[in-house]
């Protein structure tokens, strides 16, 4: 019986195949951009891998990439895989104590420094003495680079092989609870999880030719490492567009004109408030109201947005509020929800044509197995599921039943039709004085429905009651220095409070709403590299003005 092929098979037979179909479109500033195709984007990775392999590197050797996405990222991996080693990329946004915790812990090799715009607090994190290689793009350094090793060196030739149990990357989570855990993916699982994401796409896209991609999301995360880079490598038909910078990125979508769209919620709800901010949420209801008229008007909006091209959209990464999934689609964008995790290489649920409902995250993918335990956990069992975590065999040991499930950590529901909605995280959940529990994420998506709200974060664990902490929406907080606005921005929230209340339980319900001081951004470490609110440490900013405001009769406060 003939071995089932990997993704190195995929991508040798693409260079074989069409060596001259452009793979790799990369900005390069001033509105300029460079394109790769198969054949040159092989061509350096084997470069690359040939320089590996004389440094003498075990087999298996972890090699790490810290950089933001771009095309050389690609290139990067396929030479360390080539070369026979192991990747481990880190968060482009990472402070320098975690990049060392990263590469001290996974025992990296060698790193490759890419694209960055904090590298000058993050090069302490280096350990010294660590080879370096700068990629293009990257940041000047005294490292030897990428462009000069692959002109000297003779590219490693034929169809270098790897085993299907050997590991091909070491994924580190964001650490939103404590120190990041090393994924371990071998490449038979990668592989199997990436001809899943293929024959999805397929079956809602077609077998496109010109399926095209926006990579921004951070590769170092499995969401975008997954359905992006890896289920590329596969197809061999997508071509990667790079977004150049956040001022930029209007454009680079622009350039794109995606046919498939992948984002996280926060995003999605940023895509929203810009356009409210150039029409009235009323005023285009309204005329998305109107028969024809409101197809034209949708349209509109989506080619501003640089959407209307896409085929597909998905969200994912965190809860997205059901509202805002219909919003979309009445703007004529098929918008979706899927749900999966770093531990099965983001491939367990997604929603389909037929299989699909807001406020639900989809139904089991090709192979995939779930169940809800009795305490209401998700369970899943799926073709990319890790290997374990890498040198915590305690954790292996607590993550997986005895029949090999993973256990999510993640409370669900699954209908008859097995479309299933995330309730929670299960040690998410609190308890007030009155003795229940609460699961903030619901609560949060009720919140963060209100246009005038960016994110949301539920606690009170011991308290009379829950209470909710919200950032207010970006083109608003410029504002609530006008007493009058900020009046006014004080009575919605009053109001949404009443609203949402009505809508919970007794003992869920909210005492009151504290509006943050600051935005919840990666650089202040309220959000994680991939958008998750970091509870700990946001309910500790607060902690000494709590008490205050539950003596107080005030349903709005100011923190």
């Amino acid at each position: 019986m003939p071995t089932a092929k990997l993704i190195l098979d995929y991508v040798y037979d693409h260079e074989a195949a069409h060596p001259d179909q452009v793979y790799l479109t990369q900005p390069v500033g001033g509105g300029q951009v460079v394109d790769y195709t198969w054949g040159q984007a092989l061509d350096q990775a084997r470069r690359m891998a040939a320089h590996l392999r004389s440094r003498g590197l075990e087999p298996g050797a972890r090699v790490a990439i810290l950089s933001k996405n771009c095309a050389h990222f690609f290139m990067a991996e396929l030479a360390i895989w080539m070369a026979g080693g192991t990747t481990v990329a880190i968060f482009p946004t990472e402070t320098a104590d975690t990049v060392r915790f990263v590469l001290e812990h996974s025992g990296a090799s060698l790193l490759f420094v890419g694209k960055l715009d904090t590298w000058q607090q993050q090069a302490p994190g280096v350990p010294a003495g660590l080879p370096c290689i700068a990629l293009p793009l990257a940041p000047r350094t005294d490292f030897e680079t990428w462009d000069a090793i692959v002109a000297r060196t003779a590219p490693l030739g034929g169809r270098p092989q790897r085993a299907p149990h050997d590991l091909a990357m070491l994924i580190y989570t964001s650490g939103s609870t404590g120190q990041p855990k090393g994924v371990m993916h071998s490449f038979e699982r990668v592989t199997r999880a990436s001809e899943g994401m293929v024959n999805d796409l397929k079956t809602r896209i077609g077998d496109k030719l010109d399926n095209r991609v926006l990579s921004y999301l951070p590769l170092a995360h499995v969401f975008e490492r997954a359905w992006v880079e890896c289920a590329s490598m596969v197809s061999g038909t997508t071509h990667i567009y790079f977004a150049e910078s956040l001022d930029t990125f209007l454009q680079d979508l622009n350039r794109a004109r995606p046919t498939t769209f992948i984002s996280v919620p926060r995003l999605w709800l940023k895509f929203q408030q810009g356009v409210f901010s150039k029409m009235p949420p009323k005023k285009l209801d309204r005329l998305l109201g109107i028969p024809i008229l409101g197809r034209i008007v949708g349209r509109k909006v989506l080619k501003g947005l640089g959407l209307d091209q896409v085929l597909l959209a998905g969200s994912g990464s965190a809860p997205i509020p059901a509202d805002l999934i219909s919003w979309y689609r009445r703007l004529g964008l098929n918008l979706v929800e899927g749900y999966a995790m770093t531990e099965d290489f983001a491939y367990s649920f997604n929603s389909t044509e037929k299989q699909n409902a807001p406020g639900y995250v989809g139904v089991p993918l090709e192979g995939v197995q779930a169940r809800i335990s009795e305490d209401g956990e998700i369970l899943i069992k799926s073709p990319g599921q890790m290997v374990g975590y890498y040198k915590r065999p305690d954790l292996d040991a607590e993550c997986f039943t005895a029949d090999g499930f993973f256990r999510t950590g993640d409370r669900g529901a699954q209908r008859a039709d097995g479309l299933l909605k995330i309730t929670g995280r299960v040690k998410e959940l609190f308890k007030t004085s009155k003795g229940k529990y609460v699961a903030p994420a619901p609560i949060e998506n009720l919140l963060n429905a209100h246009p005038m709200v960016e994110l949301t974060l539920v606690s009170g664990v011991g308290q009379q009651a829950a209470y909710a902490m919200v950032v207010l929406a970006e083109d608003l907080r410029p504002k609530v220095g006008d007493p009058a606005v900020r009046a006014q921005v004080q009575d919605e929230l009053s109001r949404l409070l009443g609203q949402v209340n009505q809508e919970l339980a007794d003992y869920e319900q909210l005492k009151m709403i504290v509006v943050a001081p600051e935005p919840w951004t990666i650089e202040n470490g309220f959000l994680t590299p991939t958008m998750k609110i970091r509870r700990a440490r946001i309910e500790a900013a607060v902690d000494p003005q709590l008490e205050s405001w539950y003596l107080k009769t005030e349903t709005v406060h100011w923190a």
